[in-house]
């Protein structure tokens, strides 16, 4: 039997973490919380449940999940945010896979709550994330936003039975304040490497996100909470592009964003 060390990142999390960490029961053999100064209740909580925290300044989430990682004592590592949560039967999947794992690498589906609603279209699922994997076949791509993991070898991936439940957004507002983060993340992630928007880009860019998503991936099927969705990634794509044709102009390359 392998043992399992579970990572998390956190930032003033004390609302979410203790959800995470109870669903890590006969699950982790160790667990590694990775907390950027954190000025709420968040490392008492996860003090609480015998986890290991380090403190260490937000580095970006590809850096963050690296140094957490790299700090895991064991080689198997399951890396999860403080607003997710193991389903029961995902629960049950990593059990299993703690017995004999088949690859070195697995994928789970992350289902969302937003604003109280399960969201099963709408481009959010069946999302799938890649958080189960030994950790000397690869690393977490060091981008500030929408990092991922990439094995060092073409890996054959598996996938996992059960949902990773995200319990994102309560309020729109608050996912207002998440696109104006990761917009200016991801703009200055695009910035840095050279990147550049045009105009037309610019214009087609939210009208064709909201088409995708709304019609194409269903959103519709999501109700009204579906169609905010659609129309605030549409906004998220339009503020990204805006963003990173203003910074190139300016040479804006280095921001740090909590």
């Amino acid at each position: 039997m392998i043992k399992l060390s579970v990572v998390i990142i956190t930032y003033n999390e004390e609302k979410n973490l203790a959800r995470c960490l109870i669903s890590l029961k006969e699950v982790a053999d160790e667990i590694i919380v990775a907390d950027s100064f954190s000025t709420d209740n968040t490392k008492k909580i996860a003090n609480s449940y015998n986890a290991n925290v380090v403190d260490q300044e937000f580095l970006g989430f590809g850096a963050q999940k690296n140094f957490a990682t790299a700090y895991a004592s064991n080689d198997w590592i399951l890396s999860l945010d403080a607003d997710e949560a193991l389903s029961p039967e995902l629960r049950k999947s990593i059990q299993a896979i703690k017995q004999q794992p088949a690859f070195d690498v697995y994928e789970m589906t992350r289902l969302t709550k937003y604003c109280g609603q399960w969201i099963r279209h709408s481009g959010w699922y069946p999302d799938k994330q890649t958080r189960l994997y030994n950790r000397t076949k690869g690393k977490w791509i060091e981008k500030k936003v929408h990092e991922f993991w990439k094995p060092d070898n073409d890996e054959k991936t598996g996938l996992l039975s059960g949902d990773l439940l995200h319990y994102s957004y309560s309020s729109i507002s608050e996912h207002l304040k998440k696109i104006e983060k990761y917009t200016e993340l991801g703009a200055i992630d695009a910035v840095i490497n050279g990147k550049e928007v045009s105009i037309l880009k610019m214009l087609f860019s939210p009208f064709w996100h909201f088409f995708y998503e709304y019609f194409i991936r269903r959103g519709f099927l999501d109700g009204f909470n579906g169609y905010v969705i659609c129309k605030l990634s549409a906004y998220a794509a339009f503020s990204k592009c805006t963003k990173i044709r203003l910074y190139s102009k300016q040479g804006k390359s280095v921001q740090t964003v909590k």
